[in-house]
């Protein structure tokens, strides 16, 4: 395996490894992400085991004691297996997450406390604002979350849309054909909180690109085709409420 580096918008890097033995054989890719501001963010941190490789190619861009955020959309191995890693790499780096995901689960999970973010707030990083969103159950748990890199329009959806196989660093999106939402996202059981309105506000954003963390990236319009998930739930919750 290699980590392949590609800059997808003014300094901000994607790290793809791709994992040819998952879903076979198609294979299957795991991104992070680093916005290289005054103040450098790494968005995901991927598996443990995985961490000699990826914390190679940010390394290429940035001294890793120079990282001072770490982020990620929910507490799943992908996500932030090495976080831990990562913090012992990056001795001034300091965890970042919803208020919600603070108190559940990171509070006690690591040793370094996080900083707790309100919906839609924006810490400073120095000349980039990577605005929190609270997604509850968009992808995953009452967790879930994202950055949007308001500068460069850059939504990192995490598990939001994914794809299998090794596409390029960037796939165009000039259509309004729908993305693939992931296979996990169909077996999501049903919540009190319904996806469907979440997703159409991510939408509204009016994207031109998408950072997702399993897959390529896209640009172009990406308004259209991030509604995907909001029709497929949507269809599933009105079936279930039609059924006797």
């Amino acid at each position: 395996m290699n980590t392949q580096v590609d800059e997808i918008a003014e300094r901000i890097y994607r790290f793809s490894t791709f994992v040819p033995e998952i879903a076979a054989p198609a294979g299957f890719t795991f991104n992070q992400y680093l916005i290289d501001a005054e103040e450098p963010l790494l968005f995901h941190c991927g598996p443990r085991m995985m961490f000699p490789l990826v914390s190679a190619a940010p390394a290429k861009i940035v001294r890793l004691e120079r990282l001072r955020w770490i982020a990620f959309g929910h507490v799943e191995a992908d996500e932030c297996g090495s976080l831990h890693l990562w913090l012992e790499a990056a001795p001034k780096a300091q965890i970042t997450h919803g208020h919600a995901t603070c108190m559940v689960s990171l509070n006690d999970l690591t040793d370094r406390a996080p900083r707790a973010l309100a919906n839609d707030e924006v810490p400073d990083i120095g000349g980039r604002r990577a605005r929190h969103i609270d997604t509850p159950h968009v992808p995953h748990a009452r967790d879930s979350g994202l950055i949007d890199e308001e500068i460069t329009d850059t939504p990192f959806c995490g598990d939001l849309v994914a794809h299998f196989g090794r596409g390029p660093a960037t796939a165009k999106t000039t259509s309004p054909r729908p993305l693939s939402p992931p296979r996990k996202l169909s077996r999501r059981r049903r919540s009190r909180r319904p996806p469907g309105p979440t997703i159409r506000m991510l939408a509204a954003l009016r994207p031109c690109r998408l950072a997702v963390m399993h897959g390529s990236r896209h640009a172009g319009d990406c308004s259209a085709p991030s509604t995907k998930p909001a029709e497929y739930y949507e269809r599933a919750l009105a079936a279930k409420t039609a059924a006797p």
